[in-house]
């Protein structure tokens, strides 16, 4: 009988906390992406694009490094023979980087 008292005064708890405003704030980060996939895996060559892509949406500042094998994907010809599985394109990715200006070191 007790629990049972304790647990309807419980309940009423979240009531009480509707009068009262949270302020979450939102504190941007500073993200350096780093990869050396190259074009033998396309899908992990892509992560950094894609990750920073989503990071960059999400209001976060965004840099790519790349290093080793994955200074190759940026060739003109292997960003259209990059098609990972489950993500789109990295041409398409690449684009959407390259319009918000998230800067790439290779």
């Amino acid at each position: 009988m007790a629990r049972r008292s304790f647990l309807t005064k419980l309940a009423g708890l979240p009531l009480l906390a509707l009068g009262l405003q949270v302020q979450e704030s939102k504190k941007s980060l500073h993200v350096m992406m780093k990869s050396a996939w190259g074009p033998d895996d396309p899908t992990r060559a892509a992560f950094p694009f894609e990750h920073g892509l989503a990071l960059a949406e999400a209001g976060h500042e965004v840099q790519i490094f790349l290093l080793a094998e994955a200074t190759s994907v940026l060739r003109k010809s292997m960003v259209s023979a990059i098609l990972p599985v489950g993500w789109p394109p990295l041409s398409e990715t690449l684009d959407k980087v390259v319009a918000r200006h998230i800067p790439i070191f290779a």
